[in-house]
């Protein structure tokens, strides 16, 4: 046996690498191959073992955290999630990363509350953001269902909080909790072309030219507003202004104190029925107005008018914004104005003006086949409908993203008897506002037909 002895091998072995650590590159190389052609089996199979483990590094355990962070960074979120099935570690540090997580959402549209500090809270989101848009892409982001109790046709609706009003020709006014589809109030009313509530009252335009004020509890009606001429199809108010407007087939608004039912001002110009009045706060410095101020618009057929608020004895309409001086372009009887931009939909497109300088600020032209109403804009996504669906566009593309078939039903003419429902969605999905009405309508069987998000899968 001419075994070497341990001491010796040891001594052999350092010897060898005083002299390995001594060579080029190229010897070491030399060195290695020459080794490795006079290995047997035993030896090549320990070596490429081992060369496995040796060169793998996992750079996500041994680097610092700041530094992973930064090489995620470069991947795509479905990368990402295939990532994460690779280790436990891998999972952790994966879906600590806020940032990667969150830019995801925003990518898709969704808004990022900054101030949800934990760290795990937002790859969560996106596993929910992800699902919800594919529900949206293949159309099943919604659910239906119906409200029964009218026995004429309803011509009005108005939603807020969780709550729907309708109008009928029956001669009443009910108030709905869209979850549970109850009737909270029922209360005899006149005939109401248009409807506006809180927790105590409900304002009613009536196509009996009057307005009215009537108190749910009791059903009482607290007051009558007497003086237009023609129906009146839009109603609005602020209880800390005691302000009261409202426009008229007359082609008038009138401005009325809220507790006492006097006439404060009728402001004309309009040349068709006004169809939507809209009382609200300001948020831009424009040319008439500073941020805070209360704003009165108005539209008709072809216009919108833009007035002074108050008790100004000169009336005088302050802008009127149109689309096209050629009469056979309308405007949708829809009009938004969130006190930075109004919008407004015509057969040439939807139309944003910018409230501070009322510039024309874009006209997003309708695809091909769409005569497209509006129901609700956002800084991200639109609402909109036509005969047959309702649809939701992506606002950074302009492409249409979802749609939802619709029932057979009427389109008035004043806008009155379909809305949208919850509205901060638009603004971006957030995980808990993609929830209750989307969208109502009254129907020819004097039901109302509810759109409503399907609840999470």
């Amino acid at each position: 046996h001419n075994l070497m002895e341990k001491k010796d091998f040891e001594a052999w072995l350092d010897n060898i690498s005083v002299t390995f650590f001594s060579l080029t590159d190229l010897q070491k190389n030399e060195t290695l191959d020459h080794l490795i052609s006079l290995s047997g089996a035993v030896q090549l199979r320990h070596l490429s073992n081992n060369l496995e483990i040796l060169l793998k590094r996992d750079f996500l355990k041994l680097l610092p955290l700041e530094l992973s962070f930064y090489l995620l960074k470069w991947l795509d979120p479905q990368t990402l999630l295939t990532c994460c099935l690779v280790s436990k570690q891998w999972n952790k540090v994966i879906s600590a990363c806020t940032e990667v997580w969150q830019t995801a959402c925003k990518n898709l549209g969704w808004q990022i509350d900054d101030s949800v500090q934990d760290p795990l809270h937002w790859k969560k989101v996106y596993l929910k953001a992800i699902l919800r848009m594919k529900q949206l892409k293949d159309h099943e982001a919604f659910e239906t269902s119906s409200l029964i109790g009218h026995s004429a046709r309803v011509y009005a609706l108005y939603y807020k909080d969780g709550l729907l009003c309708t109008g009928s020709d029956d001669l009443s006014a009910k108030l709905w909790d869209v979850s549970t589809g109850q009737c909270i109030y029922g209360i005899q009313t006149h005939t109401c072309a248009t409807v506006k509530f809180d927790e105590q009252k409900l304002v009613t335009g009536s196509f009996d030219n009057t307005v009215a004020c009537w108190e749910w509890s009791s059903g009482a009606k607290i007051q009558h507003f007497r003086g237009h001429t023609g129906a009146v199809f839009s109603v609005d108010y602020n209880d800390e202004l005691d302000v009261l407007v409202s426009g008229s087939a007359d082609f008038t608004l009138k401005v009325w104190a809220l507790s006492t039912g006097m006439c404060l001002n009728t402001f004309t110009g309009h040349t068709e029925w006004v169809t939507k009045v809209v009382l609200q706060k300001c948020k831009v410095k424009s040319l008439m107005h500073s941020p805070g101020d209360y704003i009165l618009l108005s539209a008709d057929k072809y216009e919108i008018k833009i007035w002074p608020i108050g008790r100004e004895i000169n009336c005088k309409c302050l802008k009127t914004l149109s689309v096209s001086e050629d009469r056979s372009i309308s405007l949708q009887p829809r009009l938004h104005f969130d006190g930075k931009y109004i919008v407004c939909s015509s057969a040439l497109g939807l139309y944003q003006w910018d409230f501070a300088s009322y510039d024309i600020l874009r006209v997003i032209k309708p695809p091909d086949f769409a005569n497209l109403s509006l129901l609700g804009f956002g800084d991200i996504f639109a609402l909109l409908f036509d005969n047959k669906y309702l649809y939701i566009m992506d606002l950074r593309t302009e492409k249409l993203i979802s749609r939802w078939p619709l029932p057979e039903y009427r389109k008035s003419k004043r806008g009155s008897s379909f809305l949208a429902g919850e509205m901060s969605w638009l603004n971006g999905l957030d995980g808990q506002n993609d929830m209750g009405l989307v969208f109502a309508t009254s129907m020819p069987d004097h039901s109302i037909h509810l759109v409503l998000w399907k609840e999470h899968g």
